[in-house]
């Protein structure tokens, strides 16, 4: 698990594309905390800050200690809303969280053991199906990778979740069929399997995750 990083805001008492317009020309972003079966907070933060948070990639799956006036919040961003044009950050859903809470989480694949298969060491190419998988896991303790072993793996070889080393406490949310998150190719095959690939990831339905769903503020 990563270690938490931290933020500071500011109340708002009221909501509205015109309330969060004006945030903005103060260089602050509108935002809510909210769950825990707890009444959402309407907050704001540093415009830089959120930022700066938010391009180091870690938001969904770092836990943040929010200051907010003095009160200490632990929560996790849940949904960050970008500005279409600048991909300049608009507004930021939190979730509050305890170590009771369970969530459902995208966390990056890192595939070891490369040099102990037999398919990529005769050339073969690693065709990656899924980047991220789907961990249902304490929101206390979030895994920063899973590691995938390609050991053995031959040209032809599907690698599944099944060949993930889970940590402890974790399941996919996907939990009805072996999946596929990789598979290994030969080098005249990559461009055609990708393609179809593509089509097949794109085209999987989505599985329910139980994630709690932020209160709307009127198109902020």
């Amino acid at each position: 698990m990563s270690k938490n990083y931290a933020m500071t805001a500011a109340k708002r008492d009221r909501a509205g594309k015109g309330i969060a317009r004006a945030l903005r020309r103060e260089g602050r972003v509108p935002a809510v905390i909210y769950g825990d079966k707890k009444e959402p907070v309407k907050i704001s933060l540093v415009a830089n800050d959120a930022n700066v948070e938010y391009n180091r990639g870690h938001m969904f799956t770092t836990l943040c200690d929010l200051d907010v006036e003095g009160d200490k919040h632990l929560v996790l961003a849940r949904d960050v809303q970008l500005n279409p044009v600048t991909d300049i950050v608009e507004h930021i859903d939190f979730l509050r969280v305890s170590a009771k809470t369970k969530i459902a989480v995208d966390v990056p694949v890192h595939f070891i053991n490369e040099e102990k298969s037999p398919g990529l060491d005769q050339k073969g190419v690693l065709n990656v199906v899924r980047y991220t998988v789907e961990l249902v896991c304490g929101a206390t303790d979030i895994p920063e990778q899973i590691e995938v072993n390609l050991e053995g793996k031959e040209q032809g070889d599907a690698v599944h979740i099944s060949d993930a080393i889970l940590p402890e406490g974790t399941k996919p949310v996907i939990d009805d069929r072996d999946f596929t998150i990789a598979t290994i190719v030969a080098p005249r095959k990559v461009e055609e399997v990708q393609a179809e690939g593509g089509e097949a990831a794109g085209g999987e339905a989505a599985a329910e995750s139980g994630k709690e769903e932020a209160p709307t503020e009127g198109g902020e």
